[in-house]
C-alpha cells in the first residue's frame, strides 16, 4: 500500500508574525520556515503506518516555490521515501492545491491520503475536503487516531467533534486529515539528514499534470487584530458585579 502525504512550508510556528507594510499578507522574508505542524502529524502517522506492516512507501508532496524542497528534505529525513515538489511560484489557494493533488492521485495511485486538518498560516481548513470531493473518495477530518484493518481495505477512525469523539469507518483509498492529539512527530537524526541531502526530489509543474491554476479568491486586505485593553483587579465580588452591571452592562 502506497500513502500520499501532503507537506507545506509555513512561517515557523514560533515566529512573531509581521505585516507587510502594503497589508497584502505576512512578512516572509528573512523568517524562519518550516514544516506545517500539523503535516508533520500526517507524516508521522503515514511513517508509523509503514512501520506497522501496512504501508509500502511513503511518498511526501509539496506544492509551491522553490524553497519548499527544504521542508520535502525535512519530510526525507523524517523517513519518506520519496518526495514530489509541485513547482508553482505564484500564491496558491485552497481549490488550486486540491486540484494538483487529484492529478498526483491519478498519477500516484496511492490507496490512502494524509494532510493535516489546516495550515497555521491561512487556516483555511478546506484542502483536505475538497481533494476528498473532486476524488469522490471518502474522508475523515481532525483525526485523533487511525487504524487500518488487517487487508488494509478499512480505516477505521477517531475525530474530534464539539461533543467529544466520534468513530468513521471508510473504505479505502480515503483522505484523512490529522488533528494535533493523533501523535507526537519524530525528530529527525543527524545522519538522516546528512542522506536525506543527496536523495532526489521529483520536480513538476501544474502545467505538467495538466491543471491550470486560476484565482478563485481575492486577498483584499490583511490587518491586526484589535489591541485588548489592560485588565483591571478589583478587591472585591460587589465591586465586580458593580462593574458588569453598571459599566459592561452584560448583567
Amino acid at each position: 500500500m502506497k500513502i500520499l502525504v501532503a507537506v507545506k512550508r509555513v512561517v515557523d510556528y514560533a515566529v512573531k508574525i509581521r505585516l507587510k507594510p502594503d497589508k497584502s499578507g505576512v512578512e516572509t522574508s528573512n523568517v524562519k520556515m518550516s514544516m506545517n505542524p500539523f503535516c508533520e502529524i500526517a507524516l508521522e502517522e503515514a511513517l508509523r503506518i509503514k512501520e506497522s506492516g501496512r504501508a509500502s512507501e511513503v511518498v511526501a508532496v509539496s506544492v509551491g516555490q522553490a524553497q519548499c524542497t527544504d521542508t520535502l528534505r525535512t519530510g526525507l529525513a523524517m523517513g519518506a521515501d520519496r518526495a514530489i515538489h509541485v513547482e508553482y511560484p505564484g500564491t496558491l489557494y485552497p481549490l488550486s492545491v486540491a486540484k494538483i493533488f487529484k492529478a498526483l492521485v491519478d498519477a500516484e495511485r496511492p490507496a490512502l491520503l494524509l494532510l493535516g486538518k489546516q495550515a497555521i498560516d491561512d487556516d483555511c481548513n478546506q484542502t483536505g475536503q475538497m481533494i476528498a470531493g473532486l476524488l469522490k473518495w471518502p474522508q475523515a477530518t481532525f483525526a485523533s487516531k487511525v487504524v487500518l484493518d488487517e487487508g488494509n481495505k478499512v480505516a477505521t477512525v477517531d475525530r474530534e467533534v464539539d461533543g467529544g469523539l466520534e468513530t468513521l469507518s471508510l473504505d479505502l483509498p480515503a483522505v484523512i486529515t490529522t488533528d494535533l492529539r493523533l501523535n507526537q512527530p519524530r525528530y529527525a537524526t543527524l545522519p538522516n539528514i546528512m542522506k536525506a541531502k543527496s536523495k532526489v526530489i521529483k520536480k513538476l509543474t501544474p502545467l505538467d499534470l495538466n491543471v491550470e491554476i486560476r484565482s478563485d479568491l481575492e486577498v483584499v486586505q490583511v490587518t491586526e487584530p484589535p489591541k485588548r485593553q489592560a485588565g483591571v483587579i478589583l478587591s472585591s465580588v460587589d465591586q465586580l458585579i458593580d462593574r458588569l452591571k453598571n459599566e459592561s452592562r452584560v448583567i
